[in-house]
């Protein structure tokens, strides 16, 4: 049998003892060790009688209450304050994509048993490997990867659009539990304008293209593409994207680079929206063609993150936009312009904090000046005026390097040096993990050898967690056996739980269903000195920690 330490809790573990004389009448509480005997009424023992006989009863609880709570003050030591490590915080993420099976499913014809076990070793490989976050494809182009009431379900989930799977399952809301199992956030990502992919299939009944012909437009490589001008085109998004956020218990929204298509898409013509280009020209617009479309996006990024807030202000916003916003910014970057071609003014949303975290993907190597990715990332930091998590896409899979693995490393590293108030990547995308153990062994052996938890939000008012109850027993073996818990463990997304060995305090990083630890007397010759623990919300936000000594 373990002995007792202790039961430790905020409050004292309500160690109150009320003894009062005189005509107001209180009920003494006593807080005392398990198993000691307390006498008196309580016990079955009938009343003394008269005056002297009451005052002699007095004296003896008032005796009884002294001795008990010598015991407790023996037995409860107190919280202590400690100087603890800072705990590294560092966002962690990859991009599995779903259009074209790029990365889950492996193919469109998988059953619903072998979908899982595909989904599950993609998220056993970011959990072991100290990843925190994983970027989930649930609408490559106008379906689901979901149950929807708004769209059919993905051709390349099933290989036909609007088929569900069989045997049923909502795969998102498997992704959502399972990530969530292994403390892995989960963000979802949209494409919010594609209508239809060139792989995937032909265009049927089911599909979007034909529900709304007047909103979409044929591309000359065979998509389909809505017009982000049309303010139907708008609405039906908006609308996709508060249906996920209510339903489904995520941890963020996400879109990528696709705004207005890349003009080889379309053969290197115009985007053919004439139709709402005429009808906003009739109404008395003045802007330019070019203007009036970045105004359209624009207000589409506005409205979205706006809606999110008012749905769940936990779920994160999240823009992925294309590396360079404009060539020549900074001075001597060159390449292709999202501003003029794709009509995405990223730079515009990043300045007005429309975005929790902004990732410009910027899949060049370090050292090219034309687009040298610390140039790149040093320039969008300076644009962070709300200083908004600046988390960049990097090329994992294929950046143009001889030695990939040192390469992804290095740009790690420089993130970290570049935006270190708030570090963090994401891996474009999970195929640089699975099909590269090198690059495993070079993440986990180097910049993600420990956990880490995600940078917390801090212009995302919530709730502050109560500090965490502490339960400390000592075994035969002269380890100590720590358990914790919450007064609300539902909205404890992690624990940081600390062991002092001598004079050091280090830190463990826990997912939320672990709740209990042992910690053996002493380490590498340094005796086990004090336990503290902390619990994390989804938010990141930290609990104040309970401390105690151990003696």
């Amino acid at each position: 049998m373990r002995q007792r330490i202790g039961f430790l809790c905020v409050g004292l573990v309500m160690m109150l003892v009320l003894f009062s004389c005189g005509s107001k009448k209180r009920r003494n509480k006593v807080l005392v060790k398990p198993n000691t005997e307390v006498t008196g009424v309580a016990q079955g023992k009938p009343e003394l009688e008269g005056p002297k006989e009451a005052e002699v009863a007095q004296t003896s609880r008032a005796a009884e209450v002294v001795k008990a709570t010598k015991v407790a003050e023996k037995e409860v030591p107190q919280p202590i304050r400690a100087q603890l490590p800072e705990v590294r915080r560092e966002f962690r993420a990859a991009w599995i994509a779903t259009v074209a099976n790029i990365n889950w499913p492996s193919k469109n014809n998988l059953s619903t048993d072998q979908q899982k076990q595909e989904a599950i070793a993609l998220l056993n490989l970011l959990q072991e490997n100290n990843f925190n976050a994983v970027i989930f494809q649930v609408r490559p182009s106008a379906d689901a990867l979901y149950n929807s009431s708004l769209e059919p379900w993905s051709y390349f989930l099933t290989g036909e659009t609007g088929r569900k799977p069989y045997p049923y399952y909502d795969p998102l809301e498997f992704w959502v539990e399972e990530a969530h199992k292994r403390g892995l956030e989960l963000h979802v990502w949209l494409n919010p304008y594609r209508a239809h992919h060139s792989s995937g299939g032909g265009v049927g009944s089911a599909s979007l293209v034909k529900k709304f012909p007047q909103n979409v437009v044929r591309l000359k490589n065979g998509m389909y593409w809505f017009d982000p001008a049309d303010q139907t085109t708008q609405d039906h998004a908006s609308m996709v994207v508060r249906d996920i956020v209510k339903r489904y218990d995520i941890d963020g929204v996400h879109f990528d680079d696709y705004f207005y298509p890349y003009a080889s898409y379309n053969g290197g013509a115009d985007f053919p929206d004439n139709t709402s280009w005429n009808a906003y020209r009739q109404r008395g617009g003045n802007l330019s063609r070019a203007d009036w479309r970045r105004d359209q996006v624009n207000r589409f990024i506005k409205r979205v993150y706006g809606e999110i807030k008012a749905e769940k202000k936990h779920v994160k916003f999240g823009l992925s936009p294309f590396g360079i916003w404009k060539p020549g910014y900074p001075s001597g970057i060159t390449g292709s312009s999202q501003y003029d071609e794709l009509y995405a003014d990223a730079k515009l949303w990043l300045n007005e904090g429309w975005v929790d975290y902004f990732a410009p993907q910027l899949y060049w190597a370090i050292d090219p000046p034309r687009q040298s990715f610390p140039a790149l990332l040093r320039w969008w930091q300076s644009e962070n005026k709300h200083n908004r998590h600046l988390w960049p896409g990097l090329n994992t899979v294929e950046v143009r390097t001889a030695d990939r693995p040192t390469e992804i490393v290095r740009q790690v590293e420089l993130t970290r040096q570049i935006v270190p108030n708030s570090q963090g990547v994401i891996h474009w995308s999970i195929a640089g993990l699975t099909k590269s153990p090198a690059m495993v062994q070079a993440l986990v052996n180097g910049p993600y050898k420990e956990k880490a938890l995600v940078p917390a939000s801090p212009w995302l008012q919530t709730t502050p967690l109560i500090t965490p109850t502490l339960l400390l027993t000592k075994e035969k073996s002269g380890s100590v056996f720590a358990k914790w818990q919450h007064r609300t463990p539902e909205d404890v997304n992690h624990w940081v739980v600390y062991a002092k060995y001598g004079d050091n305090w280090e830190y463990t990083i826990y997912d939320r269903d672990i709740t209990s630890s042992e910690f053996s007397p002493n380490k590498q010759g340094a005796k086990l000195r004090g336990v503290a623990v902390q619990a994390i919300d989804r938010l990141g936000n930290a609990s104040d920690y309970l401390a105690y000594d151990v003696k």
